[in-house]
């Protein structure tokens, strides 16, 4: 299943998905996280020292490896240079799956020793000198949004993704992607503003949205949350003294994680399960393929000098059938 993590900056989104990961690795479930954020700081969080954080493979790197990888056979597509981050599987295309060994796993991601065992990371790599004043970020998180077009994943399997801060998610269709979206708020006004936008922008699209309450105090900040956001609050974390520990470098054996912390993150588990057993295949698919039709007349047609509409497979619905089968 797909899980994003957001909420805006400093709100702890961060921490929580690092937490959410640790917690699944505990429970031997296969976990692939991905820090999609500008601020590159999930490597971290997940106990990376600065060096290792850094020395991770940027996915936008990697892009023609990933695009001539994904499009296998599909005679839909030409070229992998007529790809862009939207473009849709079809029959003949590669599919990604979690468990698998493959070259875009090879290149891409790392494996990251957690209590319970081993985690894949990968990254979109942080803004770099050469970016300035002629990049925006989207164009890096776009590898991950292709990824994420062509990943079958089946129950009991998790892709976490630290996502960029605030409402800039719904810059490219990749909000759509998941089978359910934490929104990580504090117990403020600025806080909720976030949730707010979100709410509204994933309304028409049938976004599963949960809000995760950070750094509350007291009975006084749940309330003010739940005035705020109703039923979409699903737990609330306050002070952990494991958090201040890994924090200042010091970290401690995640057993020691504050009970009602670790009884939060299950209720994650458990609510990113039920979302899963809920999801739609062909609305997945049909709004991978609205998206695409979007950017290809927005912009992708003129960069690739064609009728990128012509990449859909109109017979081709993205479903459970394929996460057990083996790339070609």
């Amino acid at each position: 299943m797909k899980i994003a993590f957001v909420g805006k900056g400093g709100s702890g989104k961060t921490t929580l998905s690092s937490l959410f990961v640790r917690h699944l690795a505990v429970h031997r479930a296969p976990v692939v996280a991905v820090d999609a954020d500008i601020n590159q700081h999930l490597g971290a969080a997940l106990g990376l020292s600065e060096e290792e954080a850094a020395a991770l493979p940027a996915m936008g790197a990697h892009l023609p490896l990933i695009k001539n990888y994904l499009r296998g056979t599909n005679p839909r597509i030409t070229s992998a240079d007529s790809m862009i981050k939207t473009t849709p599987p079809g029959q003949g295309s590669r599919l990604l799956r979690l468990c698998e060994d493959n070259p875009v796993y090879e290149a891409c991601a790392r494996p990251v020793r957690l209590d319970g065992g081993d985690i894949r990371l990968m990254a979109t790599g942080p803004f770099t000198e050469s970016d300035l004043g002629v990049a925006c970020y989207h164009s890096k998180v776009g590898a991950v949004e292709l990824c994420l077009n062509h990943l079958v994943d089946g129950p009991g399997e998790y892709l976490v993704v630290d996502m960029t801060a605030g409402s800039d998610s719904f810059a490219s269709g990749m909000f759509t992607r998941f089978d359910l979206t934490f929104l990580v708020a504090e117990p403020t006004r600025k806080g909720v503003s976030v949730y707010r936008q979100y709410k509204e922008y994933a309304r028409d699209f049938g976004v599963a949205l949960k809000v995760v309450g950070n750094k509350v105090q007291g009975q006084d900040d749940i309330e003010f949350l739940r005035a705020e956001v109703g039923d979409d609050l699903l737990v609330t974390i306050g002070h952990s003294d494991w958090v201040r520990a890994m924090e200042k470098g010091r970290p401690v054996p995640f057993e020691r994680l504050e009970v009602v912390n670790r009884q939060a993150l299950e209720s994650l588990r458990e609510a990113a399960d039920a979302s899963y057993a809920r999801r739609d295949w062909e609305r997945y698919t049909r709004q991978m393929v609205h998206f695409h039709l979007r950017n290809a007349e927005s912009w992708g047609n003129a960069r690739a000098g064609a009728d990128l509409a012509a990449q859909v497979d109109p017979d081709f619905v993205l479903d459970e059938r394929f996460a057990s089968a083996q790339p070609a």
